[in-house]
């Protein structure tokens, strides 16, 4: 049996990240007081007293039509699947809102245990104002606190209290690899094309995958783990203060990676930026393969895969070592020939 799987599902701003960074003990899920900066599902495992279990965060939900809703509510919707116990988190200051009422319209549809949890209750002279919460339905809510750390202890009692099953540790067999890469070169569609499912959000707006994203994939009978990092842009290309966390935590994924997936465009060849992020990976001491993408929307004659090669070998001739793969994840041309050199 495979270890269980806990996910957090709430509205925006109550917040999930927060309480998820506290079950695992890691910042691996951006904190922001900005609604939408968890788009994509975050894993992650997590213990607890004698439990091993792995952990999702997700991005918030709600009735107000934003950017990325949509794509949120379906990531969200895939995490309730997945999961073996729900955690579903309020905010106690807010009171009983009518984004909880659509979450909680969500999760009545799901046969999988429901915890309630409340959070933002600081002290126990607020413990009354988790009362209005039985109104959603789910049992006695759990007062606790993510700032302060409060209540989390019972919280993952509860939920524990709901796993049917321990799994034995197994030994750790499987490789891991990171796709790293500029943004809008295509990680997330080679994602998607390699798993054959939506993992992860895919659009042109660049810095839409904002987190580190693993996915557990077996090919044949070699287990791997799929990691999906946010693209990387020059310093003085980032704005936001949630990019300069995608950039450190795609710089931690290539960290923890045995192989690196360099994702370049075939419609740009080698920028100045690939050849940096190439050097991070080349100076960690990783194996490293070449992917360029897009390479169906090359005009191409007998000698063009020749001279794509050379001249991404005079590039970065530090990577004189790294195979080149010519692919499309929109066609998926090529792309079963990953997993066979990821070997």
């Amino acid at each position: 049996m495979a270890k269980p799987t806990v996910a957090i599902i709430g509205r925006p701003n109550v917040g999930k990240s927060t309480i998820f960074n506290k079950i695992i003990g890691d910042r691996l899920s951006i904190v922001e007081d900005v609604a939408g900066v968890t788009r994509d599902r975050i894993y992650s495992k997590a213990e607890w007293l004698n439990y091993s279990f792995f952990m999702i965060d997700t991005g918030g939900i709600e009735l107000e039509d934003t950017p990325f809703q949509k794509q949120i509510r379906a990531q969200a919707e895939l995490a309730i699947d997945e999961a073996d116990v729900i955690i579903f988190l309020t905010n106690g200051r807010d009171g009983v809102t009518s984004d909880d009422e659509e979450v909680a319209r969500l999760l009545y549809k799901t046969d999988k245990p429901v915890v309630l949890a409340v959070n933002k209750i600081d002290n126990f002279d607020m413990n009354h104002m988790i009362y209005d919460f039985y109104s959603l339905g789910f049992g006695d809510p759990f007062p606790i606190s993510g700032s302060h750390g409060l209540g989390i202890g019972d919280l993952l009692d509860e939920v524990c209290k709901n796993f049917k099953v321990l799994e034995e540790e197994e030994e750790d067999d499987k490789i891991r690899f990171s796709l790293i890469g500029r943004p809008n070169v295509g990680k997330s569609s080679l994602t998607n094309a390699l798993l054959g499912q939506d993992r992860v959000i895919v659009s042109d707006v660049a810095g839409t995958t904002r987190d580190s994203i693993d996915t557990y994939w077996t090919h044949g009978d070699q287990k791997f783990v799929l990691i999906d990092t946010a693209g990387m842009r020059r310093k003085s290309k980032i704005e936001e203060a949630v990019e300069r966390y995608s950039i450190v935590r795609s710089l931690r994924s290539v960290d923890r990676s045995d192989i690196v997936v360099l994702v370049l465009d075939a419609q740009d060849g080698v920028t100045e930026q690939d050849k940096k992020i190439a050097g991070y990976a080349y100076e960690a001491g990783k194996g490293v393969i070449i992917v360029v993408n897009k390479w169906d929307l090359v005009e191409k004659d007998d000698k063009t895969t020749l001279r794509f090669t050379e001249d991404i070998y005079d590039e970065l001739g530090f990577l004189q070592f790294a195979p080149i793969l010519f692919a499309s994840a929109l066609t998926k041309q090529r792309i079963h020939r990953l997993a066979d050199m990821l070997k």
